[in-house]
């Protein structure tokens, strides 16, 4: 059995961190190397996913909550405007492969696709 991920370990309170927010399956927390102005982490309390296409096939409702988090988490912490970011491998730059969520906001209009 693989040692638990960085999130599972914050979750169970092993590794200090603020949650500020939470519903039934999710979480969410500031990430520690923001990148932006505003940038958290959604984050399913199920370490069943290792990236969002696998959360996609085998739970999409989950995936939808992950999405509804971060929505209500860029209208209050950011204007409502917000970046949604999964990154599935190592060569995307996925580091911890517990499936999470990346919400960007607050002055990335520089920095569009």
């Amino acid at each position: 059995m693989s040692e638990p991920s960085i999130f599972t370990r914050i979750l169970d309170g092993d590794i200090p961190s603020e949650i500020i927010a939470e519903t039934e399956n999710v979480f969410a927390i500031r990430d520690i190397a923001p990148q932006a102005p505003v940038h958290l982490l959604v984050i399913p309390k199920s370490a069943d996913y290792r990236n969002v296409v696998e959360l996609a096939a085998g739970d999409p409702a989950l995936l939808a909550e992950m999405v509804g988090l971060a929505n209500t988490l860029a209208a209050e912490h950011t204007d409502g405007d917000f970046r949604l970011i999964f990154n599935t491998g190592p060569n995307a730059g996925q580091t911890v492969f517990h499936v999470h969520a990346h919400v960007l906001g607050g002055g990335l209009e520089e920095h569009t696709l």
